[in-house]
């Protein structure tokens, strides 16, 4: 009998990560780490695919898209370590957020503080099957730009003394074509990187 489906359908608390082999409590912990600091990195490198928004003072980049499918395929918890990480890092001084900025006082910072908790709740939606099928990775996708939104606009609005509807019209929408673009690449990566796992097992 086949058990080629078995890896993706019999486990559903896993997440993509966690396929990775560890065979001691040691080297699940070295893989972790490793995995929370690659996830940091990959943020760091695809914040720098940047294109200027005329008139807005956050770019559109790779950085939403990079810290949502960290979150997912790494779960809640490494998910928001390596978030954590990516925000602590840059507020210290390396240079890895958009365009090269560091440090907390830029207007789109809330943007980072909201991919960190982005990064837990797909994690967390993940570990229940939320990356496993198309239109559930889309929603959780959206889930996952619109806690992004509802801290980095909030924060733009204060940081850069605008009003709400302001801070809207510039850090909102401007980049809703490119997030349904960002929701459209996950749809077709996460199941597929699934489907590959089952056909391996």
């Amino acid at each position: 009998m086949s058990t080629a489906a078995a890896p993706a359908a019999a486990r559903p608390g896993e997440v993509l990560a966690d396929l990775l082999p560890a065979s001691t409590a040691a080297r699940a912990r070295l893989r972790d780490t490793a995995l929370v600091v690659g996830g940091a990195a990959l943020t760091g490198l695809a914040a720098q695919l940047a294109v200027p928004v005329p008139g807005s003072p956050v770019p559109v980049t790779g950085q939403t898209f990079a810290a949502l499918l960290v979150g997912t395929a790494l779960g809640a918890r490494r998910g928001l370590l390596s978030l954590g990480l990516y925000a602590v890092a840059g507020v210290l001084g390396v240079p890895w957020f958009a365009q090269g900025a560091h440090g907390a006082s830029t207007p789109s910072f809330g943007y980072i503080v909201g991919m960190m908790l982005a990064a837990g709740v797909v994690g967390g939606l993940a570990r229940r099957g939320a990356d496993r099928g198309v239109w559930r990775t889309a929603g959780a996708m959206l889930v996952g730009e619109a806690v992004i939104y509802a801290v980095g606009v909030p924060y733009l609005a204060v940081a850069a003394h605008l009003s709400l509807g302001e801070a809207v019209s510039l850090g909102l929408v401007p980049y809703l074509m490119g997030d349904a673009l960002k929701a459209a690449l996950a749809m077709g990566a996460l199941p597929a990187a699934w489907k590959l796992v089952g056909r391996r097992g």
